[in-house]
């Protein structure tokens, strides 16, 4: 297993730069992390609210490197099946099949029950060599020639035996198969594991990482962020409806607003040609902003007093 260098990593300075060229907008702390994981080899627990851009940290890194991302989307009951490989069995019938079909060819010449056995036996081990293999995200992450961007997303919804299975590839990035033997990296991936905090994780996963905590950015960071990714959207409305989204997050709401949905907004804002917010517009696009009818009324009670903060803002 070795490892490869990317210019594009070699200081948090080139990180930010180089992710802003991809519109992905961070703090100085997110890219000090990414430098650090990169130079150190570790993984990054990435925690923090849904919305805040941890999924999107790991993509924007591979389009960044230009390498594979390779996704691993977690749920309760996730199993090494799914996660790292599986044997083709279908493939492993077919073949089954003709070597029925061919039995006479292959015994012939064989003498006494033993020789055929062992004949039998040669032909066996095909079946379990890495033609047969069906690698999943974990094993074909380690498969890549140039190294791959392996996203381990929603960890926290993974049972314990999984995050065992993690510590055993994290530590070495290889992984033992019975019937061919021990699998190495061919480059070793740089891990980016993502949690929502719904669970406590081990105290042996995270120290196995570097820690990242993302929180929802200010004012003036998601200004910038909009301006990446929404450049025609005038400066004052672009700095109001920032303004009413972190408003409100103070509320108490189901669910609060993700940075998407600002960036969802703002386009929306832009399509509509308004030139600044008011209630009315407010009212009609809330649910760009809000998933929950409650979380509607509840904003809507106070549509007013937001807009008036935000334009004053």
């Amino acid at each position: 297993m070795h490892s490869l260098d990317f210019p594009q990593l070699d200081s948090v300075a080139a990180i930010q730069d180089g992710f802003e060229q991809f519109g992905y907008i961070c703090s100085p702390k997110i890219a000090t992390a990414v430098y650090l994981a990169f130079q150190l080899r570790k993984p990054v627990l990435v925690e923090g609210p849904p919305g805040v851009g941890k999924t999107e940290l790991a993509k924007t890194t591979a389009e960044l490197l230009r390498v594979p991302l390779v996704r691993l989307q977690c749920y309760e009951g996730l199993d090494e099946s799914k996660a790292l490989y599986e044997w083709k069995y279908g493939k492993q019938l077919l073949y089954t099949q003709v070597l029925k079909e061919k039995l006479g060819d292959l015994l012939k010449g064989a003498e006494g029950l033993a020789a055929s056995v062992e004949r039998l036996h040669q032909f066996g081990d095909i079946f379990y060599s890495e033609e047969f293999l069906e690698p999943r995200p974990l094993l074909r992450a380690m498969q890549q020639e140039r190294g791959a961007i392996l996203l381990i997303d929603e960890v926290d919804k993974s049972d314990h035996e999984f995050e065992s299975l993690l510590l055993e590839i994290l530590s070495d990035y290889q992984v033992s198969i019975p019937e061919i033997g021990t699998v190495k990296a061919r480059v070793a991936p740089m891990v980016f594991l993502t949690s929502n905090n719904t669970r406590d994780l081990s105290d042996a996963l995270k120290r196995r990482c570097l820690h990242l905590y993302i929180p929802f950015p200010s004012v003036e960071l998601e200004e910038r962020i909009v301006r990446a990714r929404v450049p025609d959207i005038d400066a004052r409305l672009r700095h109001q409806l920032v303004a009413f989204v972190h408003a409100l997050r103070d509320l108490d709401l189901k669910k609060t607003p993700a940075i998407s949905e600002t960036i969802d907004w703002a386009r929306s804002l832009l399509l509509l040609h308004a030139g600044s917010l008011d209630a009315e517009l407010g009212e009609n696009t809330l649910n760009l902003l809000l998933k929950f009818e409650e979380d509607i009324d509840t904003a809507g009670a106070s549509l007013r007093e937001l807009l008036g903060a935000a334009s004053a803002a």
